[in-house]
């Protein structure tokens, strides 16, 4: 009987030291939330500042114009749709300041800075987990003196030295900050990744806390999992492929936390129908938008056919290259843009860092290696084979995440290499200083002149300068992506120049755009509706079934000459009415438009005036009004483009070669004087132009003969 109350004793005495401890782990964590929280809320306004001072004050260049009319109007941008953004922007839209395109470029800001503080939780959640997990291997009077300290420190800064590193570090990064100014998805679409990642971790660490005190019931955190699967069908209704590429990383926590019984129970079929359902909820929008028939309502999806096409960019599957040399010339390219994602390419301060970190977190906590490992691995399968340009470095923003929060692992290894036994107290605290300090000054300072927007006018002046050469009821047809985004900002949201007929030659490859020239431009389409609509006929054919005429050469000419005889039909009863114009790129001829590259200037003199050709009856000279150019940051030195920028690529060889243009066109008909002017302004932008130097030096040769 004593040896039954003894016990019982001992029963009592272990079950009131477990409630102790887990009324002491209830305590340490509300201590390091509120410590998180003054992190994160740091980062936060640190990166809102940085982002609201280089905010981009008006429309930009890619996709930035046709994402405002969508979100503005409650349309459909292009595929896959971007909803939630779409819904998260337009609120943005309706805020009493600036200009709509200053409003949702604020919205992506916001975003941005909740994504960054988002990752200080993250990081702070995995380095209280790997502290938990790490066992005390030293006992000596000095070492137990020094973990004392680290624990005290827990609620101050210093305990999150790392984490708030790596959100300082990913809101100076590069990509991220490019698209935190200016409207874009990906600011959001990094936000939401992040809060899914804090759900998972956070849902991670409570477990291993539950299982400490030897509870069994586990399952009363699910709250955060079935919280995180929500969040992750609702992210893929902003930017599918990236957030999908980090499944297997997500898995990985599951696994490595609660092993095989978690994937045969009941609990994953619920975080699956639960994620489901929020995906469902969010697309739910684009057959409602597009009954409205928005101004912007790219696919009109309407049908299920047509809204699954446009969920899963159907369109966007030619830019699927497996090709082992394609691939490898990918990869270099990523480490170009990976060497210059944190700060300069000859100061690797964040590799240096990120190696440390993921060497740190495989010896530490094996869970958060495989988790950022993963990460890696999904993003570049995928990206290394999706050949696409201007927004590439987006689809990295999973693998770079991964980084800063493997450079966080790698600061705390340098706070914990710097409380050597012998050292003194004050050196973890001076090391995590300047480990935090010299990460973000190297990346601020490296980015800064590429990502500042604030004087960002490149894309409302080349409309501008556009608008200002074409004629009242001019029609002007473009192949350049870098134009038409741009001026469907300007004339639907500011209604600039509305009597401008601009028409995308490659949208007319897609039948929703031909509803769209119905509402902007019916005039235009009534006087050439006997060949646009055999031609939009024969196109809805190509759309359902693109194979059937991949096989067949006769169905391709077929769709080939409809196209071809539609735009001469639209140029030649436009022309009657009033001036058409043509961007240059519609002079690259392709494997889609040969005949019309052919046809073009075989039927029509090209007359360049300032951005655009002029397409003119007759052969004789024409006068050409000397072009008033607004490049307000374009080539002034006021801002640094990176070779790969778009500016570099379309923009400011626009300018440069309708200047070189305009002096060949000149110097043809022995007008020396201004031939020699154009070329001097061409090389003004690019010295390095040879066909400038060419031309200046012949019409000077020219002007010297008596």
């Amino acid at each position: 009987m004593a040896r039954g109350f003894t016990k019982g004793a001992q029963s009592q005495r272990q079950v009131s030291r477990e409630v102790k401890s887990a009324r002491e782990t209830s305590a340490r964590t509300f201590s390091w939330s509120g410590s998180e929280l003054v992190c994160a809320g740091v980062v936060f306004v640190v990166a809102l500042v940085t982002y609201s001072w280089t905010l981009a004050p008006t429309v930009t260049l890619v996709d930035s114009g046709e994402l405002i009319v969508a979100a503005h109007g409650l349309g459909v941008a292009h595929p896959p749709g971007f909803p939630l953004w779409v819904i998260l922007a337009h609120l943005a839209s309706l805020l009493p300041f600036g200009n709509v395109a200053a409003r949702i470029n604020f919205s992506s800001a916001v975003f941005a800075s909740l994504a960054c503080a988002m990752l200080t939780l993250v990081v702070a959640e995995l380095i209280m987990t790997a502290s938990s997990l790490a066992a005390p291997k030293r006992t000596s009077k000095t070492a137990h003196q020094r973990r004392k300290v680290g624990d005290s420190t827990g609620g101050g800064l210093l305990m999150f030295a790392p984490a708030v590193g790596a959100g300082l570090l990913m809101a100076f990064s590069r990509t991220l900050w490019s698209y935190a100014t200016i409207t874009e998805v990906y600011a959001l679409n990094a936000l939401l990744i992040l809060v899914v990642f804090f759900l998972m971790v956070r849902w991670r660490r409570r477990i291993l806390e539950t299982q400490k005190t030897k509870s069994e019931q586990v399952t009363i955190h699910d709250g955060w999992l079935y919280t995180a699967a929500f969040v992750f069908g609702l992210a893929l209704g902003v930017h599918h492929v990236t957030v999908g590429l980090t499944l297997p990383a997500v898995a990985a926590i599951v696994y490595r936390t609660q092993g095989v019984k978690f994937f045969t129970s009941r609990r994953l079929l619920y975080a699956a129908l639960i994620s489901i359902g929020g995906l469902l909820a969010v697309y739910a929008y684009l057959p409602l938008a597009a009954s409205r028939s928005p101004v912007m309502n790219w696919g009109n999806p309407r049908s299920l056919q047509e809204i699954w096409w446009h969920i899963t960019g159907r369109q966007y599957r030619v830019f699927f290259v497996f090709s082992p040399a394609i691939m490898g010339a990918q990869f270099v390219e990523f480490c170009r843009m990976l060497s210059r994602e944190f700060g300069f390419p000859w100061l690797p301060v964040t590799p240096f860092l990120g190696l440390a970190g993921f060497v740190s977190a495989y010896k530490r906590d094996r869970t958060s290696f495989w988790f950022l490992f993963l990460i890696v691995i999904a993003d570049l399968a995928y990206s290394l084979s999706y050949e696409i340009a201007e927004d590439k470095d987006a689809y990295y923003l999973p693998l770079f995440i991964s980084i800063a929060i493997a450079a966080g692992f790698g600061i705390r290894w340098l706070i914990q290499l710097a409380g050597a036994e012998r050292a003194p107290m004050a050196t973890p605290y001076l090391v995590g200083a300047i480990a935090i300090v010299l990460a973000s000054a190297t990346a601020l300072s490296a980015n800064w002149p590429f990502n500042n927007r604030k004087h960002y006018f490149i894309a409302d002046d080349y409309v501008e300068n556009l608008f200002s050469t074409i004629a009242p009821d001019g029609l002007l047809l473009t192949q350049d992506w870098q134009v038409v985004s741009p001026m469907f900002y300007a004339q639907e949201i500011e209604q600039r120049r509305r009597d401008v007929k601009v028409v995308d030659i490659n949208l007319l490859r897609r039948s929703w755009y031909f509803d769209y020239l119905k509402q902007a431009h019916p005039g235009l389409m009534d006087r050439s509706r006997e060949k646009i609509d055999p031609y939009v006929a024969i196109l809805k054919q190509w759309e359902r079934d693109p194979g059937a005429f991949a096989r067949s050469q006769e169905l391709t000419r077929t769709i080939s000459m409809a196209f071809l005889e539609m735009i001469q039909s639209i140029v030649r009863n436009e022309i009657r009415v009033a001036p058409v114009y043509i961007t240059n790129d519609v002079l690259v001829a392709d494997q889609t438009n040969g005949y019309l590259t052919r046809w073009i200037p075989q039927s029509y003199q090209l007359v360049p005036q300032g951005l655009v050709f002029n397409l003119a009856t007759g052969r004789s000279f024409h006068e050409l009004p000397d072009p008033y150019l607004r490049m307000r940051g374009l080539a002034d030195g006021t801002r640094r483009f990176a070779k790969d920028d778009v500016v570099n690529v379309k923009v400011l060889p626009t300018y440069t070669r309708m200047l070189i243009n305009r002096g060949r066109y000149l110097a043809l008909f022995n007008q020396h004087d201004g031939a020699i002017i154009a070329f001097k302004e061409a090389l003004a932008l690019d010295p390095s132009l040879s066909a400038a130097q060419q031309g200046l030096v012949e019409s000077k040769a020219k002007l010297a003969k008596p």
